[in-house]
């Protein structure tokens, strides 16, 4: 290597070192350099070698943001495979959130925290939420009608907040907010679907690489919630029954499952009532099943009006339905049994002759781990005690004994 070679590399090697690399960049940036400085001096010594010699060195001492930039990119890359792996990884609602969360934590240091808000029919809905503690879905507050979050579901644009303490989105903030934030709104084409919080500790602005950072996760985001809500609707849809629009037998089946397992797990009593609709027979017989359908749709709904905001109804089959009183005990499952018996005597139905039927329940009452200590079991003895109802009390309730009876054939007027 002649001595103006190793001045042009020595030279550059100084430059290097005034810049932001790492001893494996500067190794393989010289290695480059020299590779081409020994072709360029196979060519001709000509001054416009010379001057293509000292372009190539200006070019690789000067533009030191040549590497920065291609890591930079390099990162992004590797940053949107993670995320497209992980939100692709379930179509669970919340298992997603939580996934988007994590990622938007892992995307920018001195995170605070990250929050993600469902949006729909022009409401915000907390979704999931990741602070710098570990600590998952904590709900610190709620959008606020003219807060940031709100803005951003409206406005479809991203809002920067540098200073807490000053932006005028803030002003009515709770006190003790302080730091940076920005909302970025999570979109599939024109639609809003959710909007992302990122604060962090420290005041300013986010950086060009970190909003596309975040934006990258807001766009897998988007779609990744959009999925989630296709599969809830078709789970949804295959839990449900047609006719009432209440759940169906196999949700029933699958919600009493976990309702014994977790009264077995705390000890807790709860109830069962299956209720049967009087006189359903004869109207369906008469008038046929078209206003049989309706009648039983009517019903249906309006048992579900009455219900507590914990219990769940589900259709058994035919006209029998099922309620589910979670931690209930006798006393109270026969409180909420005389309730519904009161309420249905205001249930009436218009039927094609022009004529009006009022229509009453008879229903049986089953306690767990009274009356069984299985899902199936409870079922049986529910039923056998509606059987019983039918023979002995029609339109009222009967409990189910420790050791029921073998009940009489069902009366065919039912």
């Amino acid at each position: 290597m002649n001595k103006s070679r190793q001045e042009l590399l020595q030279a550059a090697r100084r430059k290097l070192a005034q810049g932001k690399y790492s001893v494996e960049q500067r190794e393989q940036i010289l290695r480059t350099l020299d590779l081409l400085l020994e072709l360029a001096q196979g060519d001709e010594k000509t001054e416009e070698n010379a001057r293509a010699t000292a372009k190539l060195f200006s070019n690789f001492t000067h533009h030191h943001n040549l590497v920065a930039i291609i890591q930079q990119q390099a990162a992004e890359m590797d940053a949107l495979k993670r995320i497209m792996v992980n939100l692709t990884s379930s179509l669970q609602m919340q298992v997603v959130l939580e996934t988007i969360v994590t990622e938007a934590m892992r995307l920018i240091k001195d995170a605070k925290d990250a929050h993600i808000f469902l949006y729909q029919d022009d409401t915000l809905k907390f979704g999931a939420s990741l602070n710098s503690e570990g600590q998952r879905n904590q709900i610190y507050s709620m959008p606020r009608p003219n807060g940031m979050t709100y803005n951003v579901a409206r406005t479809r644009q991203a809002i920067v907040a540098e200073d807490l303490r000053t932006h005028a989105l803030f002003v009515n903030a709770p006190q003790g907010w302080a730091g940076s934030i920005v909302g970025m709104p999570l979109m599939l084409g024109e639609t809003v679907v959710g909007v992302m919080n990122m604060a962090r500790w420290s005041i300013g602005g986010f950086s060009k690489s970190e909003l596309r950072l975040l934006e990258l996760l807001a766009d897998q985001a988007a779609l990744a919630i959009m999925n989630a809500r296709l599969h809830q609707a078709v789970a949804l849809q295959a839990m449900s029954d047609t006719l009432t629009g209440l759940p169906n037998r196999r949700a029933l089946d699958a919600r009493l499952e976990n309702d014994v397992q977790r009264a077995a797990r705390y000890g807790h009593q709860f109830a069962v009532l299956m209720i049967d609709l009087d006189g359903f027979k004869i109207i369906n017989d008469t008038f046929g099943h078209g206003v049989g359908d309706e009648v039983l749709h009517q019903y249906a709904q309006f048992l579900a009006c009455s219900q507590r905001s914990s219990d769940f109804l589900a259709r058994y089959g035919g006209d029998e339905l099922m309620m589910i009183l979670p931690e209930t005990n006798m006393e109270a499952a026969k409180q909420v049994a005389e309730h519904i018996k009161d309420r249905m005597t205001t249930f009436e139905v218009r039927l094609p002759d022009g004529t009006k039927r009022r229509l009453s329940v008879t229903g049986g009452i089953a306690i767990y781990p009274i009356h069984a200590q299985s899902a199936s079991d409870l079922l049986r003895s529910a039923d056998e005690a509606l059987y019983r109802a039918k023979r002995q009390q029609r339109g009222g309730f009967v409990m189910a004994g420790t050791n029921p009876a073998t009940p009489d054939a069902p009366n065919p007027q039912a």
